[in-house]
């Protein structure tokens, strides 16, 4: 006797669509980091919703299996090139550090030393410096590669630097305005023997590097601070309460210029590192996912000392923890990563990472 077709009902119809769409939209977020933003930016947002993507396709994916659809090769095939991906953002177990000589980096977006000041009712961003110093003497890195560094007067930051780091070399590069001076700043107990930075054409991010002997060996060191979204939490949850369409007309404004500036940066980055003879790590606030042409690119000839050495989830921006992974440290094959931390700091919007990497 014929087995009865199951009738398919409107919710059944209706979940179809859904895992369809969902399915589609996923898939294309694996291919963003493949295309360059500049040409369809909106790809660079499909990167930035894999992981809420990926968890949507999973619910349905087990909302499937429970009903004993036949649907349930839907999310099944979005998820299964995940297998490839999901490292990037989550690892489950460390590997046992290499005994050998190592350097330590420390790479923090310390925000301008604001977030903590607003946060814990701090009338002077100093305050809250002075609390990052400490922390970061404690770290004891042998290389400290900070972004947005804020100080009032141009004139006082090498001082304050050397007081703060002794025995460490201080290089930076700050852009002045009229509350004062913030930029990028390389602290290393290494010896320098050449230094630099890369202007960005339209935009005041930057990235500075330095030439360090490591092991006998010279290696160039690249700190970098990419194209921001310039979005607050905050005042878009404000702007949301007031004049809903604005906000989001504002909201993807600045998203759209973000996402069509950053490919040309990190282009010109990329041309720097080619040029260069030197093995290059790459450190810094990359203000992009793992998913996404700015990954890519620059992994490009390195590996990611989370992906190599870490465990738990990657995520660093405060902000949104556990979903947001956008602060890195890229190194060479030939200097592999032997430990990944992710430093649970909230003296800033930003976590700050820590990594040993092992001496050839």
């Amino acid at each position: 006797m014929p087995r009865e077709k199951k009738h398919i009902g409107l919710l059944g119809w209706v979940a179809r669509v859904l895992m369809a769409a969902s399915a589609v939209l996923l898939l294309l977020s694996y291919l963003s980091e493949f295309v360059n933003p500049a040409k369809a930016w909106y790809m660079a947002v499909l990167g930035l919703l894999y992981v809420p993507l990926a968890l949507l396709n999973l619910f349905l994916l087990c909302w499937a299996v429970a009903r004993w659809s036949r649907a349930v090769l839907i999310p099944l095939i979005a998820l299964l090139p995940s297998f490839f991906f999901v490292g990037r953002y989550v690892q489950f177990r460390a590997p046992d550090p290499e005994p050998g000589p190592a350097v330590s980096m420390v790479s923090y977006n310390v925000g301008r030393f604001a977030a903590a000041s607003r946060r814990l009712g701090l009338k002077d961003p100093a305050v809250c410096a002075d609390s990052v110093v400490s922390f970061l003497r404690k770290a004891d890195a042998d290389v400290i590669c900070l972004q947005e560094f804020y100080m009032r007067d141009m004139s006082r930051v090498r001082g304050y630097l050397q007081r703060s780091f002794p025995g460490y070399d201080v290089e930076y590069f700050l852009y002045p305005t009229d509350n004062g001076c913030y930029g990028n700043v390389i602290l290393s107990r290494l010896p320098c023997s050449g230094k630099g930075k890369i202007d960005f054409d339209g935009s005041s991010n930057l990235a500075v590097w330095g030439d360090y002997s490591v092991g006998g060996k010279r290696i160039r060191i690249y700190n970098c601070h990419l194209e921001s979204y310039n979005i607050s939490l905050t005042r878009a949850a404000k702007s949301l309460a007031g004049n809903y369409k604005e906000a989001v007309r504002n909201t993807e404004e600045k998203m759209r210029a973000s996402i069509l500036r950053r490919p040309a940066q990190v282009d010109r980055l990329m041309s720097d590192m080619e040029a260069c003879p030197l093995a290059c790590i790459v450190a810094g606030d990359f203000n992009d996912n793992p998913l996404s042409y700015t990954y890519r690119r620059l992994c490009s000839g390195r590996l990611d000392t989370f992906v190599e050495a870490g465990k738990g989830f990657g995520a660093t921006y405060r902000g949104l923890w556990p979903l947001l992974r956008i602060d890195y440290i890229l190194h060479p094959e030939e200097y592999p990563a032997r430990k990944h931390e992710i430093l649970r700091k909230r003296y800033s919007d930003h976590f700050p990472v820590r990594t040993e990497l092992k001496l050839p």
